[in-house]
């Protein structure tokens, strides 16, 4: 069945569209404050459609089954939809963002690409290790590095884990203390651990792609917006 054909209870609709919580949802309907294809209703329990025009005190409430927003993370932000200490990458969200969770995390201290959503399928396949997803990371290192650890980097490293770290891809930059990181996986602290396995620490990290998606150059620390339609496609092709 289309999604756009599905019925749906009028209270469960509002929680989903205008993130309200199910009274409150109750409470705007038994009021009169919304109308279904400019009718009152007044019973929360009415099924309509995903096409019908739904609007609360005459401003229309638009349903969105899923929802893709690509974040520039800024450091000293975590990777999680709640934390009682520290602010969250959902804390960056003004609206919208009920059910979002980011797709696989980013340390506190690192900054760039992170993807949100609330499509469970696409994040499966996204975080599948069986899927082999490239992610790209801008890194400073404490000092310089060549060829030699760029070939260690292809024989996969021992990070101190019980598996070696699958192959990855260390480009080296002009600066050689600057380099960009591609690796497959997404075990914790990874590209710390891989640079400490060759003898260097890391300064600054920044993630810059996942996938085939690329962080918007337009998008300062703590911006965000949602994906383009290209963007979505070429995402879920991988």
């Amino acid at each position: 069945m289309p999604e756009n054909a599905k019925k749906v209870r009028l209270d469960k609709f509002l929680t989903q569209a205008a993130e309200l919580t199910r009274s409150e949802a109750k409470q705007k309907i038994k009021k009169g404050s919304v109308t279904v294809n400019k009718e009152f209703i007044k019973k929360p329990e009415v099924k309509i459609s995903l096409q019908d025009r739904v609007c609360i005190d005459g401003e229309e409430v638009l349903y969105e089954q899923y929802r893709y927003i690509m974040l520039h993370k800024p450091a000293g932000v975590i990777s999680a939809t709640e934390d009682a200490e520290d602010r969250t990458v959902l804390d960056l969200i003004a609206e919208g963002k009920k059910g979002l969770f980011p797709v696989g995390r980013l340390d506190k201290d690192t900054e760039g690409l992170l993807l949100l959503t609330n499509d469970g399928v696409l994040a499966h396949n996204l975080l599948s290790p069986k899927k082999h997803i490239d992610k790209t990371y801008f890194a400073i290192l404490d000092g310089p590095v060549g060829t030699k650890e760029q070939e260690l980097f292809l024989q996969g490293l021992d990070i101190g884990d019980e598996k070696l770290a699958l192959p990855a891809k260390l480009e080296l930059t002009e600066n050689k203390n600057e380099v960009f990181i591609t690796v497959q996986e997404g075990r914790f602290h990874q590209v710390k651990r891989m640079a400490q396995a060759v003898g260097r620490n890391v300064t600054y990290l920044k993630r810059i792609s996942m996938g085939n998606l690329v962080l918007d150059p337009n998008l300062k620390k703590g911006e965000y917006r949602s994906l383009t339609e290209k963007e979505l496609t070429s995402l879920k092709k991988k």
